[in-house]
């Protein structure tokens, strides 16, 4: 399913976190005192990037930026873990996405995203990059940036016979064909709902929704089930993976740690279930850790993490 030793091709978005620590979650109209305050680069698509390549990954990111103070940390923190920045454009007249992130005492959180520059990301600066992803093991993609460009890196995935591997957030309805051209998609319980009208609250209902977009085309399906763990799905059988057992500090970047790991897992060599379990691991680690790129682990860490 994927040319091993290859790059990983991420195409999708780039934030900057705006976040705020409080001990608890607002309710609507009502104003709380922070504990504290950090601007950190985040966005789905950046997070996923950074995180492969934290591991050792060459990463080649595909994305949009304003041309402001956000863009530019951003690109620091991009080239300082060595991603390969070659496709990504700044552009006049709008700010880089932006998110609003309130996280309280036990690791929950809001996210407001603002999409600015990630919306202006078009199937034609995919086409752009089609050599690196015809020489890619694995294309990511997200659903922060136009769905018309994520359904051309598909298209160009397939064509190329490159794994195109989907994390459908934020949650939205999708298109049969587009799913049609799914390798892998990594929904949340939240996410699987939306996707197939199934209220995913054990395995037993995850097992349904599998089944759903197993039938729609898509080759694997994982679905992350909170504190009951994952369930890994193919049209081979079924399987819960329980989760790693860590004190949480902040889920932000949790799902975004799991897909770029997981991507990663694959493009050298490791079979699906092993990248699945390895994948936990990256994302039982980042919980534990302020922040969403701030958080990802190094292979060396996650190693020793697994050793114990």
């Amino acid at each position: 399913m994927s040319k091993q030793g290859k790059a990983i091709v991420v195409i999708g978005s780039s934030n900057m976190d705006l976040v705020a620590k409080t001990p608890r979650i607002p309710v609507a109209g009502e104003t709380l005192t922070g504990t504290d305050f950090f601007m950190l680069p985040g966005g789905k698509g950046a997070n996923q990037a950074v995180a492969a390549a934290k591991l050792g990954a060459e990463v080649v990111f595909v994305a949009k930026l304003g041309k402001d103070v956000f863009a530019s940390k951003s690109l620091e923190n991009f080239k300082s873990v060595n991603i390969n920045t070659k496709h990504i454009e700044q552009i006049d007249g709008v700010p880089s996405g932006t998110a609003i992130i309130a996280v309280d005492d036990n690791g929950q959180n809001i996210i407001i995203v603002i999409p600015g520059a990630n919306g202006k990301l078009m199937p034609s600066d995919v086409d752009k990059a089609e050599s690196d992803i015809a020489n890619a093991a694995v294309v990511l993609c997200q659903l922060e940036v136009p769905i018309a460009t994520v359904e051309q890196a598909a298209r160009i995935a397939n064509k190329n016979n490159v794994t195109f591997i989907l994390d459908p957030a934020p949650a939205r309805e999708l298109s049969d064909e587009l799913l049609s051209r799914v390798d892998i998609i990594k929904p949340n319980e939240t996410e699987a709902e939306i996707l197939t009208g199934i209220k995913v609250i054990d395995e037993a209902s995850a097992a349904k929704a599998a089944d759903a977009l197993l039938s729609k085309g898509v080759e694997t399906v994982i679905i992350t089930l909170g504190e009951k763990g994952l369930m890994l799905a193919t049209k081979d059988g079924k399987e819960m993976i329980a989760n790693n057992k860590v004190e949480a500090v902040d889920s932000t970047a949790a799902g975004d740690a799991f897909t770029g790991s997981l991507a990663y897992g694959l493009a050298n060599g490791r079979s699906l279930k092993d990248a699945t379990i390895y994948a936990n691991a990256v994302a039982a680690i980042s919980v534990t850790r302020l922040g969403a790129q701030s958080s990802m682990p190094t292979k060396e860490e996650v190693d020793a993490f697994i050793a114990k």
